[in-house]
């Protein structure tokens, strides 16, 4: 791809962040960045950049002010949102919070290693796959 990429990383936790901007910085894809710390902040910006969505969201569960299934639920009833894959990144890995997860729509579930090497290999694996192997629709 020559264009860069558009992510949107919807986490609240600073460590995380700070892991998932370093893992994306040594990408071999140009892509931005783009972190909301919490689901209201997320959802605005989505819905005041609608025209050009980001092409991947990264979605925590357990976010302030509205937690990640709520945001979920938001952008998988918006038709001009749905389309996005999001994929939801928990440190839960309850059965509970999967299936309403998938129930929601969202596109996979991956539980959150505390491990350095292992989140910044889950970062690399989940960019490889959503950013360079699948095809995706381009904008409305």
């Amino acid at each position: 791809m020559t264009q860069a990429i558009d992510i949107l990383l919807v986490e609240d936790n600073p460590g995380d962040v700070r892991l998932t901007e370093e893992a994306f910085h040594e990408s071999a894809l140009e892509n931005n960045l783009i972190v909301a710390t919490d689901g209201v902040a997320a959802l605005e910006y989505l819905r005041r950049n609608c025209a050009h969505a980001p092409d991947l969201i990264l979605l925590d569960l357990n976010l302030p002010r509205m937690d990640g299934r709520e945001v979920l639920c938001e952008i998988k009833s918006d038709p001009d949102l749905r389309r996005i894959p999001v994929v939801v990144m928990s440190t839960s890995d309850s059965e509970a919070d999967i299936r309403a997860s998938y129930d929601l729509h969202a596109n996979c579930y991956v539980t959150k290693p505390v491990d350095f090497d292992a989140f910044t290999e889950i970062v690399r694996r989940i960019e490889c796959f959503w950013l360079a192997t699948v095809k995706l629709p381009g904008p409305h």
